[in-house]
């Protein structure tokens, strides 16, 4: 398997795992072990191994936008469906544009931005309580973010880039549901995904300064952000800034996971948006009941 570059110390937060294809190709990707021993959900990050893309999207890209042939994207969704047990037509696509917004899925949207086209935009969470439905999100270098709520079979999904970071994209999901499903977030789980880390994420005054506003100033913003290496310039912590969101949404720290991998370290394991063209994927499933 590849050789990732971890930039934590708490261990091997998220499981690499791998299948053989029939043409003997290898396909990799990642799971958190938390989501996994619940027993209630299919899940799993992609890496760059595995699909049939290639030049610059080698080989597991997700996006129709970037240059990719329509037949080859489509062959890497049915890959990954088949690790997840489901077809591509159960598969619900999200459309990104850095806001807070939440769609809650039902079977209708079943096929929706991969396989038809959405009636719905500006989408950037995904949520459902209806099994055998795979939520999709898509990442290069910004923040995914997953939770499940074990007691009312609940998942969401959601991209936080530090424009959604700063909007407190994971508070929005707990309290949409809330509002939904009757969650609670004490009984809730969440992961904090494979996304760009602080030293490789340079930022402006301009941005610093609006996430010292959102976090109660200087002071308080503590390590989230940092001075920089030259005047003006400063390193971001988005893994920090959303452990700090769930966490006053009411998710207790030791129901949430946090990543170790940075996409940017990673860009030749995992699609990053300074390193190369390609869109990983996340995806989220409940199981049907038994």
């Amino acid at each position: 398997m590849y050789q990732i570059t971890r930039t934590g110390k708490a261990g091997e937060v998220l499981r690499q795992n791998g299948i053989r294809l029939e043409n003997g190709q290898e396909l990799e990707y990642l799971t958190f072990p938390s989501f996994e021993e619940c027993g209630m959900v299919e899940h799993l990050v992609t890496t760059r191994l595995g699909g049939v893309s290639t030049g610059e999207l080698a080989t597991m890209n997700l996006s129709f936008t970037r240059g990719d042939r329509e037949e080859n994207v489509l062959e890497n969704y049915r890959r990954i469906a088949g690790v997840l047990g489901c077809g591509v037509e159960d598969m619900v696509a999200s459309h990104q544009t850095h806001t807070v917004n939440i769609h809650r899925v039902t079977a209708a949207d079943r096929g929706k931005g991969i396989l038809k086209p959405r009636d719905y935009e500006n989408i950037d969470g995904l949520m459902t309580d209806e099994s055998g439905i795979a939520l999709a999100t898509f990442y290069a270098d910004c923040v995914p973010l997953l939770f499940l709520d074990p007691v009312h079979r609940a998942i969401g999904l959601a991209h936080s880039g530090w424009r959604g970071t700063v909007c407190r994209m994971g508070q929005c999901m707990t309290e949409a549901m809330a509002e939904a499903f009757g969650s609670r977030p004490s009984e809730m789980i969440a992961a904090i995904g494979p996304s760009i880390c602080r030293d490789c994420y340079e930022v402006g005054e301009e941005v610093a300064e609006q996430f010292w506003q959102a976090f109660g100033g200087r002071e308080h913003c503590g390590r989230i952000v940092v001075q920089g290496k030259e005047a003006g310039k400063y390193q971001l912590d988005l893994w920090l800034a959303n452990r700090r969101i769930l966490e006053e949404a009411g998710i207790s720290r030791e129901r949430i996971s946090v990543t170790d991998i940075c996409t940017c370290h990673n860009s030749g394991y995992l699609f990053s948006h300074r390193g190369s063209r390609g869109n990983l994927g996340v995806f989220l499933m409940l199981k049907p009941l038994s």
